[in-house]
């Protein structure tokens, strides 16, 4: 069946940055967008960037422009979101996620990993 397992996360220092993997299997990302999102306490989910299924096209959030990148490896099913300058207010459970369209709508999404914790704190 369809499966994503994020990676990556952990504790980092304001400024610093890190790249978060999801694992893809099940399926082929010819097939389904991948998104990257994320949640803090107390706060709704956010979505952060999406790759398209065919040509790989990145879209991104306000809050994600200029300082995070996604990307992904085809070969292996590999989606990366590469974070830099990290803050504060980026501390967050981080998921991916794989819907059949294209869009931030997190209600458009099929299937969900299980999160990695990022943690931005000196």
């Amino acid at each position: 069946q369809v499966q994503l397992v994020e990676s990556g996360g952990g504790l980092v220092q304001p400024g610093g940055s890190l790249r978060l993997s999801c694992a893809t299997s099940g399926f082929t990302l010819d097939y389904y967008a991948i998104g990257w999102f994320r949640q803090a306490p107390g706060k709704q989910r956010e979505g952060l960037s999406y790759i398209t299924k065919r040509s790989g096209a990145a879209y991104y959030a306000d809050s994600a422009k200029g300082r995070f990148t996604i990307s992904r490896d085809k070969a292996d099913g590999t989606v990366y979101l590469q974070m830099n300058d990290l803050k504060p207010e980026d501390t967050a459970v981080y998921y991916c996620a794989a819907t059949n369209t294209a869009t931030m709508d997190q209600y458009d999404y099929d299937y969900w990993g299980q999160g990695t914790q990022v943690t931005v704190s000196s």
